[in-house]
C-alpha cells in the first residue's frame, strides 16, 4: 500500500505535516476532509534506493464547495470595510462575516483568515493562502491598505470595483441569454417539425403517386437526412464541444486565435472590445489610485480582461513602462488600444492625474458598453423574429403546396 507525506491545514488554522499509508490519494483527501482539514500538498513516497516525489498542489479550501462570484466578493469587502471603519476589530469583523455570508466557501475562508490573523499573520498574507477564494486583485489592495493604514478605504474601493465587474458580466450574460435561448428553441421546433411532422405528410403524398413540387421534395429530403443522421449529428455536436473546450483550456495558440476572432468579428467585436477596455481601465484606475505599483497593475489588469490578445499587449506595454517609456507611448506601440485611451492617458501623465483619467476612461467605456448591449439587443430581436417566422413559414408553405395541386397529384 503506498505511503504519502502530506501538509494540511487543520480546523484551527495550523499547518500539520505527517506521513501515512492510504490505498489511494483520493482516499487520503477524503479522510482529511472528514476531519475538517484542508490539503495543501501531498507527496507519494515510492519504494527504492531513491524516493521519487510527485508533488500535487491543492487549494487550501478544497473541502468547501461553491464559487465566489464578483457579487459575493463585493459584499465581503463592503461589509468588512464598513465594520473596520465603525471601529470593530479586524478579527471580529472576519468572524462575523464567517457566520453571516451566504456563500459557504467565502464564509469558511473568512473564519480561517480570522484565525491566522489572530496568530499574528497579516491579513493579506492570510488571504493569499486561499487563492481560489480571494483574487490577487483583492490581496494587492489589502496589502496596500495595511501598509498605509487605510484598510477600510482599500476594501471599499475593492467593493466598488467588484460591483462594476459584476454589472458588466451581468449585462454580457443578459445580452447573450435572450438570443441564445430563442435560437435554441427555434432550432428545436424546426427539428421537431422535420423529424416528426414532415414524414407523415411524405407518406400521404407518396400514396398519391404524383410529382411533388420542388420545395416539398427538398423539405422531405432534409427530413430524411435528419432522421437518418441524427445520432451522427448529435455525436458531432457533442464531440466538437468537448474538443473546443479542451483546446480552449490546454492550447494557448488556439485560445489566442479564438480571442483574436472575437475582437474582429462584426458587431460582436465592438462589444468585446468595449467590455475589455472597461475592465482594463477600471482595474488600472482602482489599483493605481490605491497605490499599487504600475507594473503590477499591468499584470493584474491583463488577467482580469480575460482576453489573451489584450493580455499580451499589456505585457508588452508593461515592459516598455518598466524600461522608462511613458505609459501612453507603450500602449500606442501595441496597436491594440483605441486612440481615445492613449490620448487621455497622455493627458493624465502630463497633468499628474493619471488615476483620475483612468477612472474617466473606465466610466466612458462602461457607458459605451451599456449602449452597445442595448443596441445589439434591439438589433437581434427583429432579426430573430424574421428568422423564426421565415423558417417556419417556408416549411409550412412547402408542406401545403401539394394540397393546392391535389388534382394533379392524384392519379
Amino acid at each position: 500500500m503506498p505511503r504519502f507525506r502530506y501538509r494540511a491545514l487543520d480546523e484551527n488554522g495550523s499547518i500539520v505535516e505527517q506521513e501515512a499509508t492510504f490505498p489511494t490519494e483520493e482516499t487520503l483527501v477524503a479522510e482529511l476532509q472528514q476531519k475538517g482539514m484542508s490539503l495543501i500538498e501531498v507527496v507519494r513516497l515510492e519504494r527504492g534506493e531513491e524516493q521519487k516525489e510527485e508533488r500535487r498542489p491543492f487549494s487550501l479550501s478544497i473541502q468547501i464547495g461553491g464559487k465566489v462570484s464578483d457579487r459575493d466578493m463585493s459584499i465581503f469587502c463592503r461589509q468588512l470595510g464598513t465594520m473596520i471603519n465603525a471601529g470593530l476589530s479586524l478579527i471580529d469583523g472576519l468572524n462575523i462575516l464567517g457566520d453571516q455570508l451566504p456563500n459557504k466557501k467565502l464564509a469558511d475562508a473568512s473564519k480561517k483568515v480570522a484565525k491566522m490573523v489572530s496568530e499574528g499573520m497579516p491579513i493579506s498574507q492570510a488571504m493569499s493562502k486561499f487563492p481560489s477564494v480571494f483574487p490577487e486583485f483583492v490581496i494587492n489592495l489589502v496589502r496596500v491598505g495595511e501598509e498605509t493604514g487605510n484598510l477600510d478605504i482599500a476594501l471599499t474601493r475593492a467593493a466598488d470595483y467588484y460591483e462594476k465587474m459584476a454589472m458588466i458580466k451581468s449585462k454580457i450574460k443578459s445580452a447573450s441569454f435572450y438570443p441564445t435561448f430563442v435560437f435554441i428553441v427555434a432550432t428545436a421546433i424546426i427539428a421537431g417539425i422535420l423529424y416528426f411532422l414532415v414524414p407523415t405528410f411524405a407518406q400521404i403524398y407518396a400514396s398519391f403517386g404524383g410529382q411533388l413540387p420542388a420545395p416539398t421534395q427538398m423539405l422531405i429530403a432534409a427530413s430524411n437526412a435528419l432522421r437518418s443522421s441524427l445520432p451522427t449529428f448529435l455525436a458531432f455536436v457533442v464531440g466538437f464541444s468537448l474538443v473546443f473546450k479542451f483546446l480552449m483550456k490546454n492550447s494557448y495558440q488556439f485560445r489566442k486565435a479564438v480571442h483574436a476572432f472575437m475582437l474582429k468579428a462584426p458587431k460582436m467585436g465592438d462589444l468585446v472590445m468595449k467590455s475589455t477596455m472597461a475592465k482594463f481601465a477600471r482595474t488600472m484606475a482602482t489599483l493605481f489610485s490605491s497605490g499599487v505599483a504600475l507594473e503590477r497593475s499591468f499584470d493584474i489588469a491583463g488577467q482580469v480582461t480575460g482576453n489573451v490578445v489584450i493580455k499580451e499587449a499589456l505585457d508588452s506595454a508593461k515592459k516598455g513602462v518598466v524600461e522608462g517609456e511613458p505609459m501612453h507611448r507603450a500602449l500606442e506601440k501595441t496597436g491594440m488600444f483605441p486612440k481615445l485611451i492613449i490620448a487621455m492617458v497622455r493627458v493624465g501623465e502630463d497633468t499628474g492625474r493619471l488615476d483620475d483619467m483612468l477612472d474617466t476612461i473606465a466610466r466612458f467605456y462602461e457607458d459605451e458598453f451599456d449602449k452597445a448591449v442595448e443596441g445589439m439587443i434591439k438589433l437581434i430581436e427583429p432579426m430573430l423574429i424574421v428568422f423564426i417566422g421565415g423558417a417556419v413559414g417556408t416549411i409550412l408553405i412547402a408542406l401545403y403546396m401539394p394540397i393546392f395541386k391535389m388534382g394533379e397529384l392524384i392519379k
